[in-house]
This record gives C-alpha cells, sequence and structure tokens, in this order.
C-alpha cells in the first residue's frame, strides 16, 4: 500500500491491488466476507447494503490503517463488532512474526461470531468478551470504526494510551464535531488523517501518554 495515493476500490481485484493482498489473504477475506453475510442475516452486525460494496465500506477502509502503523504488529479493537477493522487487519498480517491483534467486545453474541471466524481461517488474533476499559492489554497500537463518539472512546483508549499505544480511530463527516466535543473534556493533541476510502472520512490519531509505562 502506498500512503501517498488513493486508489479507487471498487472490487475485490482492486482491493488486491491497493492492498498489496495475496492469493491467501483474499481467500480469508472472501471467506470472512461470506460468514458476515450468513451471520448479518441474524443479528445486525453491519448495514446489510454495505455488503454489496465490502471492498471499499469495509475492507479498504480498514486495511488503510496498515499505512499508518506499518511497522506495528500488535493491535487492540475496541468495540470490535463485526471484525472490522480487526479482522481485516489480522488476515492481512497473517504471517508476519510477532502480529497478534485483540478483537474486543462486549456483547456476547458477537464475540461467538469473530471466535468462529478466528478459528476458521487461524488467525493471530484472540477475542475478549469484556468492557475495553476493563483489560490489562499492552499493543502498540489502539484503534476503533463505529464504536463510540470520540469522547467516550478516548475514555475507553485511555489505559491503552497509558501504556504506549497510539489510537488510530476511523471517523466520518463528523468528527469535527465530536473532536470539539472532546476538547470540552480535556483532549489535546488530536491530529486528523484524510481517509483513503472515503472523501467524507478521517481517521483520528492520538499519540501514547506522555508518560506511558
Amino acid at each position: 500500500m502506498r500512503a501517498d495515493a488513493a486508489p479507487v476500490v471498487e472490487s475485490a481485484a482492486d482491493f488486491a491491488a491497493a492492498a498489496n493482498a495475496g492469493s491467501a489473504q483474499m481467500a480469508d477475506l472472501a471467506a470472512y466476507l461470506e460468514k458476515l453475510t450468513a451471520a448479518n442475516r441474524v443479528m445486525n452486525l453491519v448495514g446489510p447494503a454495505t455488503l454489496d460494496i465490502f471492498w471499499s465500506r469495509h475492507a479498504w477502509d480498514s486495511a488503510q490503517l496498515l499505512d499508518l502503523a506499518p511497522e506495528a504488529r500488535t493491535w487492540a479493537d475496541l468495540g470490535a463488532g463485526a471484525g472490522l477493522p480487526g479482522v481485516v487487519l489480522a488476515i492481512l498480517l497473517k504471517g508476519r512474526p510477532g502480529a497478534h491483534v485483540h478483537l474486543i467486545d462486549s456483547m456476547t453474541k458477537r464475540c461467538r461470531f469473530l471466535s468462529e471466524v478466528v478459528g476458521a481461517l487461524d488467525l493471530p488474533a484472540t477475542v475478549h468478551n469484556a468492557r475495553a476499559e476493563d483489560l490489562d492489554l499492552k499493543v502498540e497500537i489502539v484503534t476503533a470504526r463505529a464504536c463510540a463518539p470520540l469522547p467516550k472512546l478516548l475514555g475507553f483508549a485511555r489505559p491503552y494510551l497509558a501504556r504506549g499505544a497510539r489510537g488510530l480511530f476511523l471517523k466520518g463527516q463528523d468528527v469535527e464535531a465530536e473532536i470539539a466535543e472532546a476538547a470540552r473534556f480535556g483532549a489535546k493533541g488530536l491530529r486528523l488523517a484524510p481517509s483513503r476510502s472515503d472523501p467524507r472520512g478521517r481517521i483520528v490519531i492520538v499519540e501514547p501518554a506522555r508518560h506511558a509505562r
């Protein structure tokens, strides 16, 4: 992937080229899409209409985070839900020494789905059926997508940031209002990067706490 370009991703082939994904990774992603589609019929994981644009709306939106942290191997996905971005990241990181993704969600049925995907695809990931702020995990990157408004999300992520993690949070077009609200509660030093999957989207970047342990 190239951080200086914003490729148009409309198909699996487009995604493979944009993300530099190999045949094994694409097979895993196709299997994940199949499981996500089936599970979505019985529980609300993603908007049904978005499955038709999976490669741009979900896969590429998730995969772009690797450009912002190309050397990172350990990730925590808060409110992992459908596995976005965490499962996509785990698929793309599979086979890299030391790579591991922690998929964290407080809803048991979502965790059952995530565990099924992780087991079936033999992913370097662990599913945690827990509140994100209750876990004692040290990772390089903490991320989330459609988890909570930014002020609340930063509260969930605070323990991870305090242990040295960098925050990369996928947000939509209302991110400026969320940042303003977070600032009212003392959040400082938040930066924005453009989304490569949607011109309306942004990625909120949060550096580790100054006195990380």
